[in-house]
């Protein structure tokens, strides 16, 4: 991920116009919400914005899904259509990845996800997001995973197929070419 200071003009500038454009154009993803309040809280966070600038190369599709009145802060989800291209290929974590006798994946979902500044979402998380659109009908999405199934050796992941969501388990050191991972960040 670049450095603070590696995030040019430029590049922040063409960040912040496509979030808005997308914001503009999936207004139904985040009603009674203003662009004018959320790029202010943006341009306020350097470091929220290389999380964002990451999400983004990596095909996340970042945008907008909430607002928390509770700490001020916007809720951002990865809104790709699929898992986000950039992401995937990759087992659970660490663990599962060190468990492996051959054929290791280059890199783990909770290692990039730490890597980049954000939270891989939970199974909460996801469902709310399925509420907004039919995500990952192709792929499938590694999800926050609880200590007790971990310690088993297990990991949770999502997919939407014949019109449902479903959370389904799988090792933690499996991987596949169509499973990454969504990520979320509060601003």
């Amino acid at each position: 991920m670049p450095k603070v200071k590696d995030l040019k003009a430029k590049q922040r500038e063409e960040l912040l116009r496509k979030l808005k454009a997308r914001f503009e154009k999936n207004m139904d993803r985040h009603k009674g919400l203003e662009w004018a309040k959320v790029q202010a809280r943006l341009e306020g966070n350097t470091e929220k914005l290389l999380s964002l600038n990451e999400m983004e190369r990596t095909g996340g599709e970042p945008d907008v899904v909430g607002y928390d009145k509770k700490t001020g802060e916007y809720i951002i989800y990865d809104c790709s259509t699929e898992s986000p291209k950039g992401r995937r290929n990759v087992c659970y974590d660490r663990e599962a990845l060190k468990s492996r006798k051959e054929f290791k994946p280059k890199d783990t979902a909770m290692d990039m996800a730490a890597a980049m500044g954000i939270e891989i979402l939970t199974e909460e998380q996801y469902i709310e997001l399925q509420k907004l659109g039919k995500y990952d009908t192709k792929t499938s999405s590694w999800l926050k995973t609880t200590s007790e199934i971990r310690k088993l050796g297990g990991a949770i992941f999502g997919d939407r197929r014949y019109d449902h969501v479903f959370v389904f388990h799988n090792g933690a050191d499996s991987y596949y070419g169509v499973r990454g991972f969504r990520g979320s960040l509060r601003v």
